[in-house]
């Protein structure tokens, strides 16, 4: 079973996209000699570029990129069966609960050991690339990674399958609930005396400092750091043969390994498979939905019978309302009928969002009227264009997720329909930002205007455009929150939204590159939906 979960999320896209970032990962763990980034230095030195190096770097910047960024490719295992109808198979089964958990758990360590396997084996070639050392050792190569970085993975694959059972995580309210518990362990986990070893930057940091301190380098108050940092000037190498893992250590790696197991197994305690006898299994959606593949139907109201004998008539045929087409088929263009179409997405992107949404939107929206622009801009659009980020996740991945593909296939208008689909987040991106655009036109900030409005088109083409190639919600949550996490930490080479700024003017990319990259993205998820009908054809 844990091979078929295997199996069946490397042929994923998700697992494409998380597979390439972690081997760009790789990349900017061992950046160029007289390069202005590093991921870990301790002040202004690095280690050489030896193997113990390059593997002890790279292993640690993985496990902060595979730990917060795997769990969106490994997590919903449990609802994939239940959607898919393979819960009822397993229910009647006499696979015991916990076996069944225990098969997911492994079945995620090895979708995210196979990543770290792939970031392993680029190690060698980012050490002989960059020259320093040529000597390739494997075991101080690829000894950080089982040390440092798998027993972090198992942890990882272990809340994974915890959260599935959790009817408050399962939804994509876990999603959002992981990108910020994630960070806050990892960054505990720095600390020297975090439990069961933390990150791991203990070994690494004290041999960096002992190194140091054997060739006369005072460090006059330098910190270990890990992370994507910006240096001004490039760090100075100095030999370093690598960490010593001492038994205590490694004791409490496999403790921590020991304790992953037991949060994967811990919900059989509750979780009762997709028994209908024993309760929900994962539950029906809210509103009355029930999870594709089941084979249940929601009850509602039915026709009378007709009389024994009468002839049925046949059913009207009529286009879709709000097409702009008439009765044959043929198009009428945009006009009234797009303006219907756009009505009834934005009816379906809002439709079960609760009374907490909107109440967080309009404070948002009002505190943004009353603050300074820049207060606005820096700390209310940021704050105000991650909020939707569950609704934006639904745009171009719904009819896939809840089965419509088929149907939406036969639309007479499918082109009209996807693009209603984009400009209903880009009324959403619209809504939640409004406050802050108030007063960005108030103040005759037509810089912060114009990247605003490149924002407000930008998120929604991206949802759209990664919700139409991974058929998932998951991929535009993975990735737009670290997207939107690097900007409020004002990277400006990533700000979308106009919120990094310089003596008071937008230091980010020109408002008219991001309005083009935003119609490039729907421009792939228009051609990536025309592909896919083409093919059904």
């Amino acid at each position: 079973m844990a091979l078929g979960d295997f199996r069946d999320r490397v042929r994923r896209p998700a697992y494409a996209v998380t597979l390439l970032a972690a081997v760009g990962l790789g990349l900017l763990a061992v950046p160029p000699a007289d390069g202005h980034w590093a991921i870990l230095a301790l002040g202004s030195h690095r280690g050489e570029y030896n193997s113990a190096y390059v593997g002890t770097a790279t292993a640690l910047a993985g496990a902060l990129w595979l730990t917060l960024g795997g769990f969106y490719v490994v997590r919903k295992g449990l609802g994939r069966d239940e959607e898919t109808g393979v819960g009822l198979l397993l229910a009647a089964t006499p696979l015991r609960t916990a076996d069944l958990l225990l098969a997911k758990f492994l079945g995620n360590l090895l979708v995210l050991g196979s990543m770290l396997g792939v970031l392993a084996l680029t190690t060698p070639a980012l050490q002989l690339v960059r020259g320093e050392d040529r000597a390739v050792d494997p075991l101080a190569l690829l000894t950080p990674f089982l040390v440092l970085t798998l027993p972090l993975l198992a942890m990882t694959a272990a809340v994974a399958v915890l959260f599935e059972t959790v009817p408050l995580l399962r939804t994509g309210l876990g999603n959002v609930a992981w990108f910020v518990l994630a960070p806050a362990l990892l960054i505990a986990g720095e600390s020297p005396g975090a439990p069961f070893g933390g990150l791991g930057l203990g070994p690494a940091a004290a041999s960096l400092s002992d190194g140091l301190a054997a060739r006369g380098v005072e460090l006059g108050g330098e910190e270990f750091s890990l992370g994507l940092t910006r240096v001004d000037a490039p760090l100075e190498p100095f030999p370093w043969d690598g960490a010593a893992f001492g038994a205590g250590f490694l004791t409490q790696r496999l403790l921590l390994v020991v304790l992953a197991v037991g949060v994967a197994v811990l919900p059989a305690l509750w979780f009762h498979r997709f028994d209908p006898a024993r309760g929900a299994g994962l539950g029906a959606d809210r509103g009355g939905r029930v999870p594709l593949g089941t084979g249940a139907v929601p009850a509602g109201p039915t026709a009378p019978a007709a009389p024994a004998g009468a002839p049925v008539p046949a059913p009207a045929l009529r286009p879709p309302v709000g097409t702009g087409t008439t009765a044959d088929g043929s198009g009428s263009g945009f006009g009234a009928g797009f303006g219907r179409l756009l009505a009834g997405e934005v009816r379906i992107l809002f439709g079960d969002t609760s009374r907490w949404w909107w109440l967080g939107a309009a404070v948002l929206g009002l505190v943004g009227l009353a603050v300074p622009p820049e207060v606005g801009v820096g700390v209310l659009l940021p704050a105000a264009w991650v909020w939707p980020v569950l609704l934006w996740s639904r745009l171009g991945s719904r009819a896939a997720e809840y089965g419509l593909e088929v149907l939406l296939g036969a639309y007479p208008a499918a082109r009209s329909r996807l693009v209603a689909e984009w400009a209903s987040g880009v009324v959403l991106t619209a809504l939640v930002g409004a406050g802050v655009l108030v007063r960005l036109v108030a103040a005759g900030d037509a810089d912060g205007t114009a990247a605003w409005a490149a924002g407000a088109l930008f998120v929604p083409s991206l949802a759209l455009a990664l919700g139409a190639l991974s058929r998932t919600h998951r991929l535009f949550q993975a990735l737009y929150l670290p997207l939107w996490y690097l900007v409020v930490n004002q990277v400006a080479a990533l700000d979308f939204m106009g919120t990094v700024r310089r003596a008071g003017q937008p230091a980010g990319p020109s408002p008219l590159l991001v309005a083009a990259a935003a119609l490039v993205l729907l421009g792939v998820a228009l051609l990536t939906s025309s592909a896919r009908r083409a093919a059904r054809a």
